[in-house]
């Protein structure tokens, strides 16, 4: 950073989303429940993903999801159409959401 540089304020928050996937009976069907989301995540929205818990469980998975925007506005609007899409995703239930903020 150059000397005397202002300081840009960074606005990122981190999601999980702990899922229950009932007609999962594997590993590879469940994977097969959570790729769509996975994928439709990063290219609909140009966000970071990936399945980070409950990886040898056949009927649980744990998406989590890094957002970073250029405002606070624009960064709660990008949260409020993930938490949506993972609403809505075909074949999960929602158990629970949690977000982390990042306090700069």
């Amino acid at each position: 950073m150059r000397i005397g540089a202002k300081m840009k304020v960074v606005h990122a928050a981190a999601v999980c989303f702990d899922l229950h996937v009932p007609e999962s009976r594997s590993l590879k069907v469940k994977r097969a429940a959570i790729r769509p989301i996975v994928d439709g995540l990063r290219h609909r929205f140009k966000v970071s993903v990936a399945e980070v818990d409950h990886q040898d469980q056949w009927q649980r998975a744990s998406i989590g999801v890094a957002v970073v925007a250029a405002s606070d506005g624009h960064l709660r609007e990008i949260l409020d159409s993930v938490t949506r899409f993972v609403d809505t995703a075909n074949n999960v239930e929602v158990l629970d959401v949690h977000t982390d903020w990042l306090e700069e």
